[in-house]
């Protein structure tokens, strides 16, 4: 056990979702995201816009309402629900340059009002019962 209380095969796996998020997208990456989402919004995992569509109409997520969106990344897709939808949102993942490029792309997007990102892992969120309307967890582990 590390002094995170993980164990080492656990803290591989972080470290190795640290390195990915700490990588700047690349601009051949934001064509392949435009070519095969149809836009790039920061996409990174394998839900579609279609999808994350589906999910914001079956959630009614609108304007008052907070979402919280489990394992996101860089965000994707509670940022992109937040914008779509008008709703607020709050991403959450244990790297921390998953949430810091969240945030970046919160500000890039006018979101930052509505949008906060917090390093927590699923298993140990800092929220208090009934703080959320919603809640996804899409592509994750």
């Amino acid at each position: 056990m590390s002094s995170t209380g993980q164990s080492d095969s656990q803290e591989s796996v972080t470290d190795r979702f640290e390195q990915r998020y700490g990588t700047p997208v690349s601009t051949p990456m934001e064509a392949i995201q435009r070519e095969v989402f149809g836009a790039n919004v920061g996409v990174s995992g394998y839900t579609t816009i279609a999808q994350a569509g589906a999910l914001a109409e079956r959630l009614g997520l609108g304007s008052g309402l907070r979402l919280l969106d489990v394992g996101a990344g860089r965000g994707w897709p509670g940022l992109y629900l937040a914008e779509r939808t008008g709703c607020e949102v709050v991403v959450t993942d244990v790297p921390v340059a998953g949430m810091r490029s969240a945030r970046g792309r919160a500000r890039e997007r006018g979101l930052v009002r509505r949008a906060s990102c917090i390093v927590a892992s699923g298993t140990h969120l800092p929220f208090r019962s009934r703080s959320f309307d919603a809640v996804v967890h899409t592509d994750v582990l």
